[in-house]
């Protein structure tokens, strides 16, 4: 059962079946498990990274299309929701509409950029997709009487995803069932459920095309497939799945502005996760999402913890000071990088294979 939920690709490593059943179990009782609210923000932007990584990791790791116009879709799919709640009102068909209209926008502007630019080498179709995004992040700062400029969009949610609701009149398992906690398994219902729709793409003949592409483009061309076509089909698929995850985390939010969701620095972010990951393995984007996640938001605390720790000693203090965790987390990256260079899901899967 598990072996065809999965699309027939387990995990073929004991150590990433045992990460991968952590973070699952974690995740899908972290209201439980992690009371308050910063560690409930942990969780749910989590996994808006698995579903956003996820469908990188088809167009990148499956396709070996290299693109940075990701978090355009990504901005799509928040934008659309924020904009539809704030003009129509709090209500579930005005996040749907707005959902909706998001999905079509990408579709088109996914359709359009493949068609288009999907026929020039690699690089140049990198190049296409960061001045379209770029383009893109300009416009979302500038009209400000739809998107909010600068300042984006604050809406309402409706009244049982709302903080203030509360299911039961008394606490369930010792945890308040509110509006928050429902919207946190509503994202856990949507992004399990999405991230098994794309086990089963690349795990379909469709899939397996892919990566016949990524692998040699012309000896895939020569045996018949057009590969413009399945490229153009990747992207889109790609932004589709990006604009769901803007939509989710907009409604965690229940904002959304060009930083949280167009800025570059999330492109690069989703690059780095899934290259820890494990480019073109899906449950890269599980581990790296779930490792970043946590650096991101914890290795402040853990520097300061050790900072008093070490207060004692000369010089030692300054260099884990919580000022400098971007330093370290870059450091921590690295090592990362360099310790696993076909990412943590490649390294457990070839340390599984050379087992006896």
């Amino acid at each position: 059962m598990i072996n065809r939920l999965l699309s027939h690709d387990m995990p073929r490593s004991r150590l990433l079946a045992l990460a991968l059943v952590l973070i699952a179990l974690a995740l899908t009782f972290a209201p439980l498990l992690f009371p308050g609210h910063k560690a409930l923000g942990v969780a749910a932007k989590a996994l808006v990274f698995i579903l956003l990584v996820a469908s990188y990791d088809l167009l990148l790791g499956y396709t070996g299309v290299v693109s940075f116009a990701h978090t355009m879709f990504f901005g799509i799919g928040a934008y659309g929701v924020a904009i539809a709640s704030s003009r129509l009102g709090a209500g579930a068909s005005s996040m749907l509409v707005g959902l909706g209209a998001a999905l079509l926008l990408s579709l088109l502007l996914s359709l359009a950029i493949g068609l288009f630019s999907l026929r020039v080498k690699a690089i140049f179709f990198a190049m296409i997709t960061l001045a379209v995004a770029s383009g893109f992040l300009t416009l979302a700062s500038q009209l400000s009487h739809i998107t909010g400029g600068e300042d984006g969009v604050s809406f309402r949610t409706p009244e049982w995803l709302s903080p203030s609701f509360e299911l039961f009149e008394q606490p369930l398992l010792g945890v308040t069932v509110d509006g928050r906690v429902l919207t946190y398994y509503l994202l856990l219902v949507v992004v399990a459920a999405s991230f098994l729709a794309l086990l089963r793409i690349v795990n379909s003949p469709f899939g397996r095309v892919l990566q016949a592409i990524r692998e040699n483009d012309f000896r895939a061309e020569a045996l018949g497939f057009r590969t413009v076509a399945y490229r153009t089909v990747s992207n889109v698929l790609s932004a589709l799945f990006a604009t769901l995850a803007g939509a989710l985390l907009a409604l965690w939010l229940r904002y959304t502005g060009p930083d949280t969701t167009l800025s570059f620095e999330i492109m690069l972010d989703v690059l780095l996760i899934v290259v820890i990951g494990g480019m073109g393995t899906m449950y890269g984007a599980v581990v790296g999402a779930a490792l970043f996640v946590l650096a991101q938001n914890y290795l402040q605390d853990l520097l300061k913890l050790g900072g008093s720790v070490l207060s004692g000693l000369p010089l030692l203090p300054q260099f884990v000071s919580p000022d400098r965790w971007l330093l370290w987390l870059g450091i921590l990256f690295v090592l990362s990088v360099y310790h696993f260079p076909s990412g943590i899901v490649g390294r457990l899967r070839m340390s599984r294979r050379s087992e006896p």
